[in-house]
């Protein structure tokens, strides 16, 4: 008898311990999307367009084949720019607004987790906007999550490397200017993330990042010197004792 009671109290708990587990995922699922969709895809209506990868099903053969060439000129940009490409994070590739409001997308077309993970809406599969969220993804990787979740590396100074790595036309004068800068910074630019998303002129803010973080690097010898701030900050140095 003592036996069945222990098997009936083990079989109970393991259930409730199953049934724990499902609501949790469940409520993940419902409360963090893009976390859920990271871990599941394919759950998500995406399927693999290689490996780590993801576009919204249903895309012609077309769709496919260009967004792919994106992809791959989006690499070439981060990887002349740092000097090699190492980029873990997963990208989830929407063809519809539906598929990229369900995962918090709302008026972006590319958004970052850490280094875990990139989304990009029907407008943001394009090189531009690829090589703008990898450009964040190396910078992640480069100097850590702790110091990445700490914001050692300024918000204006990550989103204007990004504009640098993406050549974005938006903000950047055309190659070959002697000053790239299109709007020159007028006073101090947000170090935050919150502080960045929360700026009613943050169009302007990403051509003067852009043109700080250009003048900076042609003073300290282009994108090496990105490179070798991101290097020092990894290390534990501080973000204004690098940038001098």
């Amino acid at each position: 008898m003592a036996g069945r009671s222990f098997r009936k109290s083990v079989g109970a708990t393991a259930a409730a311990l199953c049934g724990l587990a499902a609501l949790i995922a469940f409520a993940t699922a419902f409360a963090f999307p893009a976390a859920a969709a990271v871990a599941c895809p394919q759950c998500y209506g995406f399927e693999e367009l290689s490996p780590g990868v993801f576009l919204e099903r249903g895309a012609s053969a077309a769709e496919r084949t260009r967004v792919e060439a994106a992809l791959a000129e989006a690499r070439r940009r981060v990887r002349d720019f740092y000097g090699d490409f190492s980029a873990p994070a997963r990208l989830l590739i929407c063809e519809s607004p539906h598929c990229y409001r369900r995962l918090g997308g709302g008026g972006s077309r590319g958004r970052t987790i850490t280094d875990l993970a990139v989304f990009l809406s029907p407008q943001g599969a394009n090189a531009t906007i690829a090589a703008h969220e990898l450009s964040h993804v190396q910078i992640h990787e480069r100097i850590g999550l702790i110091r990445t979740l700490k914001g050692d590396v300024p918000e204006w100074f990550v989103e204007g490397v990004a504009v640098l790595v993406s050549d974005d036309p938006r903000y950047l004068a055309p190659v070959g200017a002697a000053d790239r800068c299109l709007l020159k910074p007028d006073g101090p630019l947000p170090t935050t993330l919150s502080a960045w998303v929360k700026s009613a002129a943050r169009e302007q803010l990403y051509a003067k990042a852009a043109c700080a973080v250009s003048r900076w690097m042609a003073a300290k010898g282009g994108p090496n010197a990105v490179v070798a701030l991101l290097d020092q900050i990894a290390k534990g140095g501080s973000f204004d004792a690098a940038y001098q």
